[in-house]
This record gives C-alpha cells, sequence and structure tokens, in this order.
C-alpha cells in the first residue's frame, strides 16, 4: 500500500494554481498610513489573494485567483477615499456595417462598469472610452455585441499592423466580389434573358428546359450565397436573435426569403398556390453581388478618407543616425533617447524633434507648417521630427522623442478630431436606433398587404416587394454622413497647418459671427523690431546704424537690443564705446570711433540746439501708427529719426482681409495702450478695440463681444490668454505660442500663420456642407425609395421596384456618401468661402 501512494506520489505533478495580476494606478495618497488602508480596502475585495500599494508610482498590484471584476477594486479604493484616475482607451472595432452597429456597441460599452462616457465611429471603425474600466471589460462587451475588438496600441508598428488587416480585408472584399460576380451572371442570363428577350425563352425551352435551368440557377447560386456571401448570414442572423438586426440582418433576411422561395418553387412547387411558381435566384445571387460591390467601394473610399493620417504617420523616418562612443550608428527610432546626439545628412528627414548644436542647413517644413518656403537652421535652431533636411548636414541634440514629438501630438490631436461627434449627430443616432427595425417591420406590413389586397400573384408581389424594402433601405449612408466628412476635413485641415484638437470645434466654427485677436504674439511677431530707419542727407544707413547699436548694445533694454539685432541682421560691425552717460529723461551719449554720438527724444535733440523739423513729418506718421521716434545725432548733426515696435506679423493684413469677406467683425482685444491700439487697429482695419485690458478682463471682455455680436473665436498664444480661449465659443492658438495656450484652445495653427483663421473657418464651413449635403442625401433616399419599393406607386403608375435595382441603388446610396466626403481634399483656401471646395 505503501509503494503504492509512493509510486503515486511520485508520477503525479503538483501545479500552483493559476492567478490573475491586475495594476490599478490609485490617486491622493500622501503617505504609508494611505498605503496601508488603501491595501486593507483592497484585500477585502472577495477573490484577492494579495496586494501591494506602492506610494511612489501610485499604483496597486492585485493578484487574485480568478480574474476580478475592475468595478469592485475600484469601488473599494474609492469608498477608502482615493480615486482611480479616468483614463481614454482607444478600441479597434471589426465588422461594423452600419450606423445601427454603432448605436449597439454604444450602448455595450456604456453598460460596462467604470464607463462614463463611449463614442464609437463606422469611419475610423474605433471607438474611444473614458472611465476607469479596464481594457479587457471593453473587448469582452463588444465581442458580445457581435463584433471583433482588440485595443489600440500607439506604435509604428500597431499603424503597420492596421494598415495590413485593412489592406488585407480590401483584397478579401474584391476576391469574393470577383467570385460572386462570376457565378452570378449566368443566373442574371438564364433568368432575365429569358424574361427580356422571347428567342431566348425558346432557346432555354428547346435545349435544357425550364426545370434544368432553375437546377443550374440553384447549384450556382447557393455556392454565391454559401461563400462570398456567408459573411452576411454569420453576422445578421445572430444580430438577428439577439434582438438587434442590423444591416447584415437586412441583407440575410431577404436574400434568405427570395432563396428559400426559389427552392419551394424548385423542388416542391405543388406547396405555391396555381400562378404563384417562379423563382428569385437572380435576385439573392444580385443582391449578394452588388451589396459586396458597394462593401468594396466603401472599404477603398474610408482607406482615402484615412490618407492623412497615414501620410503624417509616414513622415517619422524608421531609423536615426545618432553617436554612440564618438561612434555614429543606426537604430531604430524606438531606441533613441532624449540627449542623444543625432546626425543628419542631406535629404534625410529629421527623425525626432531636437535643437542644432552644429552645421548649418535648410529645411524643409511644409509637411507640418504648410509653409513652402525652407527655413534656415543653425546652432541653437529647432528641428521637428518628419520635416525634410535640405543640402546642408546638421548635429542636432535630441529633446523630445517617441509620442513627445510635435508630430506624434499632431497625429493624437487629428485621431483625437476624427473620432470625435458632433452635436448634429446626436439626432442622427436617435434615428439609426431604430431604423433597421422599424424597416423589418415596413417590410413584413408590405408583404401582409400585398397578400391581403394585391393583384394575383399576390403571395409573388408580396415576397418581391417585401424583399426590396429590406434591400433598398441604407442606414450605412446615415451612419457614415457624418464621421467620413470630418475624417477628411479635419485631415486637409492637418494639411494645411489646422489642427482641430476637439471634432467639435468643427462645427462651433462655422458658426461664428465675430473673431476676437490678442495683439502681442498673434497680430504682431511678439517681440520689438526695428521698423524706421530715416536719415538726414549726407549719412549713410550702415554707419548711422553701426554707431546707434553701438551705444544701444552696452543697455538690456527691449528698445536696445531691437536695434543691435537689425545690425547684427545687416552684418554690420560694433565698435568700441567710450564715455558712455545716460541723459535721464533725454537719451544717452557716448564716443564711437571717434564720433559723439547722441540718441534720444526729440527734447533731448532740442537740448542740443537741434533742429528735428525737416523729421516732422515722419515722426506724425509714426505716432499715428503707435511708434515712439528717437532720434540720433553724429558730432553734432541731426543724422536720422528711428522707430522701434512690435511689428504687425507679414500674414496679418491678408487674414483680416479673409476674415472680412467671409463677413465676420474683427475685434481686438488687448493689455496695450489705447494709442497704440487704435493705431493697429486703423492700419489693419479691425472693426472694434478692447484696449488697457487686465488678463482677467480679457473674459470679461468677449462676454461684451459674444452678447453684441453672436457666437465668438479668441486667437492668442500666450499664457494670459488662456482664460480667454477657454472662455470663447472656439478657441484658436497660435502653434508658435505657450503649451498652456494651446491647451486650453480647440484649433491650434501650427505654423503661426495668422492667415490660419479664415483657412479654419472656411474650412469649417466647407465640411459641414458636406455634412449636410450627405445627411439630406442619406435621409431622402431611405424616406423617397422605401415607400416605391414597398409599391406605393403601383396603384396610380404600375411602378414596381425589382429587388435587383433596389440592392443597386443601396450599394450607391454609401458610394455616394464616401465620394461627397472625399470632395473635401479638394479644399483650396481662399479669401472667400465660395470656391473653397472644387
Amino acid at each position: 500500500m505503501l509503494e503504492l501512494i509512493g509510486t503515486v506520489a511520485m508520477n503525479t505533478t503538483f501545479s500552483p494554481p493559476e492567478t490573475t495580476r491586475l495594476s490599478l494606478p490609485v490617486e491622493g495618497m500622501t503617505c504609508a498610513s494611505c498605503v496601508g488602508r488603501a491595501e486593507r480596502a483592497l484585500a477585502a475585495v472577495p477573490g484577492v489573494l494579495s496586494v501591494s500599494v506602492n506610494l511612489a508610482t501610485e499604483r496597486a498590484e492585485v493578484i487574485s485567483a480568478a480574474p476580478l471584476d475592475r468595478a469592485l477594486l475600484v469601488e473599494a479604493v474609492e469608498n477608502a477615499g482615493y480615486e482611480v484616475p479616468q483614463h481614454d482607451q482607444d478600441i479597434a472595432i471589426e465588422g461594423m456595417t452600419c450606423a445601427s452597429c454603432v448605436g449597439r456597441v454604444e450602448r455595450a460599452l456604456a453598460a460596462v462598469p467604470g464607463v462614463t462616457a463611449a463614442t464609437v465611429n463606422l469611419a475610423t471603425e474605433r471607438a474611444t472610452v473614458s472611465g476607469t474600466a479596464d481594457s479587457a471589460a471593453l473587448v469582452d462587451a463588444i465581442e458580445a455585441a457581435g463584433y471583433d475588438a482588440h485595443p489600440v496600441q500607439a506604435s509604428a508598428g500597431a499603424d503597420d499592423a492596421a494598415t495590413e488587416r485593412k489592406q488585407a480585408e480590401e483584397a478579401a472584399l474584391w476576391r469574393d466580389l470577383m467570385l460572386a460576380a462570376a457565378l452570378s451572371l449566368p443566373v442574371f442570363v438564364l433568368e432575365m434573358g429569358a424574361h427580356m428577350v422571347v428567342r431566348f425563352h425558346h432557346l432555354i425551352m428547346a435545349t435544357i428546359g425550364m426545370q434544368t435551368s432553375w437546377l443550374i440557377q440553384f447549384v450556382l447560386t447557393t455556392l454565391v450565397l454559401a461563400g462570398p456571401g456567408r459573411r452576411f448570414y454569420l453576422k445578421g442572423f445572430p444580430a438577428l436573435w439577439r434582438g438587434a438586426p442590423d444591416m447584415n440582418s437586412l441583407v440575410a433576411v431577404g436574400t434568405s426569403a427570395a432563396y428559400t422561395y426559389s427552392l419551394v418553387a424548385t423542388f416542391a412547387p405543388a406547396l405555391l398556390p396555381a400562378g404563384t411558381v417562379n423563382v428569385y435566384y437572380e435576385a439573392a445571387a444580385v443582391i449578394v453581388t452588388l451589396i459586396l460591390l458597394g462593401r468594396y467601394l466603401e472599404a477603398r473610399a474610408k482607406g482615402r478618407t484615412s490618407q492623412a493620417i497615414s501620410r503624417l504617420v509616414g513622415l517619422q523616418p524608421r531609423t536615426a543616425r545618432i553617436r554612440r562612443d564618438d561612434v555614429v550608428v543606426e537604430v531604430p527610432i524606438a531606441e533613441v533617447r532624449a540627449a542623444d546626439v543625432v546626425e543628419l545628412r542631406p535629404g534625410e528627414r529629421v527623425p525626432v524633434d531636437g535643437e542644432v548644436v552644429a552645421g548649418n542647413s535648410w529645411i524643409d517644413e511644409s509637411m507640418i507648417t504648410g509653409e513652402p518656403a525652407p527655413v534656415a537652421k543653425s546652432s541653437g535652431a529647432v528641428v521637428t521630427a518628419g520635416t525634410v533636411n535640405q543640402n546642408g548636414a546638421l548635429t542636432f541634440r535630441a529633446t523630445a522623442v517617441g509620442e513627445a514629438t510635435m508630430l506624434a501630438q499632431i497625429i493624437r490631436m487629428v485621431e483625437a478630431a476624427q473620432g470625435g461627434k458632433l452635436p448634429i449627430q446626436a439626432l442622427v443616432d436617435r434615428i439609426t436606433l431604430w431604423f433597421v427595425p422599424v424597416v423589418m417591420a415596413i417590410a413584413a406590413l408590405t408583404f401582409v398587404v400585398w397578400l391581403l389586397l394585391g393583384p394575383a400573384p399576390a403571395l409573388t408581389y408580396g415576397l418581391v416587394n417585401a424583399v426590396a424594402v429590406l434591400i433598398i433601405a441604407c442606414p450605412c449612408a446615415m451612419g457614415l454622413a457624418t464621421p467620413t466628412s470630418i475624417m477628411v476635413g479635419t485631415g486637409r485641415g492637418a494639411e494645411l497647418g489646422v489642427l482641430f484638437r476637439k471634432g467639435e470645434a468643427l462645427q462651433a466654427l462655422q458658426g461664428v459671427r465675430v473673431v476676437a485677436l490678442d495683439k502681442t504674439g498673434t497680430l504682431t511677431a511678439g517681440k520689438p523690431a526695428l521698423t524706421d530707419l530715416v536719415l538726414a542727407p549726407g549719412f549713410n544707413r550702415a554707419d548711422v546704424l553701426a554707431a546707434v547699436a553701438s551705444v544701444e548694445a552696452l543697455s538690456e533694454h527691449p528698445i536696445a537690443q531691437a536695434i543691435v539685432t537689425a545690425a547684427q541682421a545687416e552684418a554690420l560691425d560694433l565698435h568700441k564705446v567710450e564715455d558712455f552717460a545716460s541723459e535721464t529723461g533725454f537719451g544717452v551719449r557716448a564716443n564711437v570711433a571717434g564720433a559723439t554720438v547722441h540718441i534720444g527724444a526729440d527734447r533731448y535733440m532740442a537740448q542740443l540746439d537741434l533742429d528735428v523739423g525737416p523729421f516732422a513729418q515722419e515722426a506724425a506718421r509714426m505716432g499715428q501708427e503707435g511708434k515712439s521716434p528717437l532720434y540720433a545725432a553724429l558730432d553734432g548733426r541731426l543724422a536720422g529719426i528711428l522707430a522701434v515696435a512690435d511689428p504687425v506679423k507679414p500674414t496679418t493684413p491678408a487674414a483680416i482681409r479673409a476674415l472680412h469677406d467671409l463677413g465676420l467683425k474683427v475685434a481686438m482685444v488687448t493689455g496695450d495702450n489705447a494709442v497704440t491700439a487704435q493705431a493697429i487697429a486703423r492700419q489693419l482695419g479691425i472693426d472694434e478695440v478692447v484696449a488697457e485690458v487686465l488678463p482677467g478682463g480679457k473674459v470679461t471682455a468677449i462676454q461684451s463681444l459674444r452678447a453684441a455680436h453672436g457666437t465668438l473665436a479668441f486667437v492668442g498664444d500666450g499664457i494670459n490668454d488662456a482664460p480667454a480661449l477657454a472662455e470663447a465659443d472656439v478657441g484658436i492658438a497660435i502653434g508658435t505660442g505657450t503649451d498652456i495656450a494651446i491647451e486650453a484652445a480647440d484649433v491650434v495653427l501650427i505654423s503661426g500663420r495668422l492667415t490660419g483663421v479664415p483657412e479654419a473657418i472656411a474650412l469649417s464651413r466647407a465640411t459641414m456642407g458636406n455634412i449636410k449635403q450627405n445627411l439630406f442625401w442619406a435621409f431622402v433616399y431611405n424616406a423617397a425609395l422605401i415607400p416605391v419599393a414597398a409599391g406605393l406607386l403601383y396603384p396610380s403608375t404600375g411602378i414596381l421596384l425589382s429587388p435587383v435595382f433596389a440592392a443597386g441603388a443601396m450599394a450607391l446610396s454609401s458610394v455616394f456618401v464616401l465620394g461627397n466626403a472625399l470632395r473635401l481634399r479638394q479644399f483650396r483656401p481662399t479669401s472667400h468661402e465660395e470656391g473653397a471646395l472644387t
């Protein structure tokens, strides 16, 4: 007995029980006591084996004997007085075909504990979920609703995998379409040819006979439905059994009805009333073929709608050449770290963001900013991932890599905007929720009415018209109407250097009536520059500017630095300065290269007995432009008048004109003095000025402008503009401004060009117009053709719609919506809204 026990013991392997590990972020802990409290709360959840909470990483590691409901753990943490932060997750979804699918997935996700918001986009085939729910629970919910899903991984490899999956899906559709067409064509010719051509009918009867013709059609149609058409039944009938029918359900029920009726007519004709023995194999086969054609064209068009993202992703090189131990090595882009020194050869793309440490070159930044002219780069200049080096070699130090680069942030912004839902979509969602069930009810009603009230053969009429109703209904067009236009519109905006951080901004921007702009850094360059230097007769610009700049180089004042910068830009040499002295309230004097230089206001020149009268006209002009003139004298002679100001950006005048051309009011809100603000407003043709306001006062100014003119967009760039950007109906940040301003904005102009504002508004109007066209088509198509398919015109005109034509119309309906959305790719920014979309 002991030997037996020993043998059993020797031959039995004891394995430890399997466990599940779950990591949870926890916020609000401040000390070791908090850690203990959180651990005790989590340990009390049934099924938890052990808990480890780390104060430094603010994470809890929970080990359980079986998978736990994440919501229970979150509840335990929150009951202990701490917080599990909400986060956004993207889930890729496969198998959605229409707007009804979108509503079904959203309801399934919303029912998952811990989900606070869920948005599903048919065009991108993604769900964006906010809350504390675990991704596994979200995937399970989607799969329970009848679709395939997996979390989206943010990496180039994941993008490649998604692209390959879509290409494989497109290839499979093409293969199935070709097979279905090859099998359906003989069926169509045999049946419809016999109906339409009398001689062909006689030929069939004289050769193979009607019964053999039906048997051939039966075999070929069965192959179509069981092969290429199988996808509709595998998804359509399960959705119907769950009480949540979709587009696949309509196709499955319609074609099955036609096929089953034909089977009875072929193999058990005695079961049918006299005069109703007909077959509709060609309807079932051709419907599947035409809908596959529509799906294939749809897949191709969807690929084109997302090309903007693909192009952005394609801008980043796969490798980078970096210095390691004084040796240049080529490494995958994922291995580049911040502070690595990167070597860039002529013609190469910049792999990561960085700061130039050596070399001189020009870089084409058009793919990021939309600006066509290359930008000079030398030591200290910033380079951006995805841009193209021209003819010089550069060495730069990486400052941002991976998801932290500007290119990665742009891609995230565009994806977020493309995945968003506009307010206009809410009506569509409410309608599509009931669309497919209502269509099925209409089809059933059509069958019953024709069966009871229709002419002989009533059964045949009832079947054909009910199938036509099921097939012609197109929830796909309604589901694609809004997201495809958003995808193309936001993608085109990214190409123009206009980033919509939120898809909702697209709809809000088209209703703007007044645009309020900050002055410094938005209308103007944001730093003082020498704007005027008018010389007296007998003086040379280079000599005067060099002398003045040499004196001003001793001062740290912004005006003095602007003069020095201007001299350096003209490659002038600054001279040694002696006997420098400041005359408080008047100006400065010094000896420069043997000459006495005086610089100051008109009263200083008067003190020196110098007549400024010859420059009176220039001084008056500068005063009207909000500039303060300065005078320069060399060796006791008045040499010239100069002015330093914050210059208006070169693109500002054109931007203001374009805003006026769009029918908008333009206002300036600034903390500068009223004289300077009014001068710039007159120069640019700005309609309204609110000057001398504090940062908090900008919010009040915006509220007043909104009350006076309507929906308002505010354009700013600084930290002090953040409250105003948040208060405005649409906040537009200059991309060259501060991160805080960009975070508070709805729209970002990457290049800093102010002309991006009218471009964004024109693009918004074009996109919303496109969406309305799509929705009009989708609703009118269904509202008009479903009654026609039901036979509404038959009593007065004798017109009935064949299910085959119904299938063709349904397929083309989705293609029309996608084709119309793709027109936005041709959007061209102009001064006028009209003509922007060609």
